[in-house]
């Protein structure tokens, strides 16, 4: 009996060795590829543009790389390169929607920067990317998020209306409760529907999500309504969930700066913010974290500092009103 378990033991090892020397290794392509997505996920978005730019050359057919490059390129708001590497994504992968989700995504800020005429046919193919999206993949939560904030904001001539704003957050809710009810309570907001807009994101907090993501956007509409009591209940919860969120220090700051408590505090979470996690288009922007470290020097009196922040902030920002306008205002002082 031991003797056949050692001769298992042995069969074993050569199978695993023999299927381990079998295993191909990662082509140049793929390992150029991974390389980038951590030079992506670091914030490093230069790095992954350099290696993907001349990656592309020799693998011209690689849907990914496109899509990554464009990625990193959106990242770095170059979004006429982002377009070129969307579009050729999507035309090597018709069917997935992601990458039509990000293609729509690069269309409406080309739509941003662009004349009212020319504005227009960017808006157009804006929605069509995103409807395209979200028919590939019902499930695709970011893209019918896309469709239907593309739909409360944009006027109808351009695919916008708040009647299609409303079928689709319809449909949303029966694939994820919880994603319709950001849509709608989103949609209410936007429409200044304050009592609808607080019902839904009542409704919300007092959910049993084990999504972070989903406290923190309801922590977005209490900010903005100056509720430091809820904003700190839908903080709390979302870090109940996910304690290592990288995105709690951008929110514990900005509402020690709404509560006027431990400024200290508050100025080394939004710094620390800043300094660990990239500015990536999927998180808290860096241009908001410098606006809330600007309204808390401005707040103490540090009115030179207030007007730095303010300034970056608007370099990173600089289709903002508001931003243009805190920093008059606190020039002025």
């Amino acid at each position: 009996m031991k003797r056949f378990r050692l001769l298992v033991v042995a069969a074993a090892l050569f199978v695993g060795g023999w299927s381990a020397a079998r295993t191909p290794a990662a082509t140049p392509a793929q390992a150029t590829l991974a390389d980038a997505q951590r030079d992506y996920n670091a914030g490093r978005y230069n790095r992954a543009v350099d290696a993907l730019a001349s990656a592309v050359v020799n693998a011209p057919d690689d849907p990914g790389m496109q899509f990554l490059l464009g990625q990193s390129y959106y990242q770095l708001h170059e979004y006429t390169r982002a377009m070129g590497a969307f579009e050729r994504a999507v035309q090597l992968g018709p069917k997935v929607s992601q990458y039509h989700d990000w293609l729509g995504r690069s269309y409406g800020r080309k739509a941003e920067e662009s004349i009212f005429l020319s504005a227009m046919g960017w808006a157009r193919k804006t929605h069509h990317e995103f409807e395209t999206a979200v028919e590939l993949d019902p499930k695709n939560f970011e893209a019918q998020r896309d469709l239907i904030r593309f739909e409360i904001n944009a006027p109808g001539m351009v695919g916008g209306g708040d009647d299609k704003a409303l079928k689709h957050i319809a449909e949303l809710e029966k694939i994820d409760s919880v994603q319709g009810q950001l849509a709608r309570g989103e949609f209410f907001s936007t429409k200044k529907r304050v009592p609808e807009a607080d019902a839904a994101f009542a409704k919300l907090l007092e959910s049993d999500s084990d999504r972070a993501g989903v406290f923190f956007e309801v922590s977005d509409y209490y900010r903005d309504r100056l509720d430091p009591d809820k904003m700190s209940a839908a903080i709390g919860k979302a870090e109940q969930i996910d304690p290592d969120d990288r995105r709690l220090k951008f929110y514990k700051g900005t509402l020690l700066v709404i509560q006027k408590k431990n400024p200290n505090e508050a100025e080394m979470m939004l710094k620390a913010y800043i300094a660990t996690v990239p500015d990536n288009s999927d998180l808290p922007p860096h241009a908001a974290a410098r606006e809330w470290l600007g309204r808390l020097y401005e707040s103490t009196g540090r009115f030179s500092e207030a007007t730095e922040q303010y300034r970056l902030a608007l370099e990173l920002d600089p289709h903002n009103k508001a931003l243009g306008d805190e920093l008059k205002r606190v020039e002025k002082k």
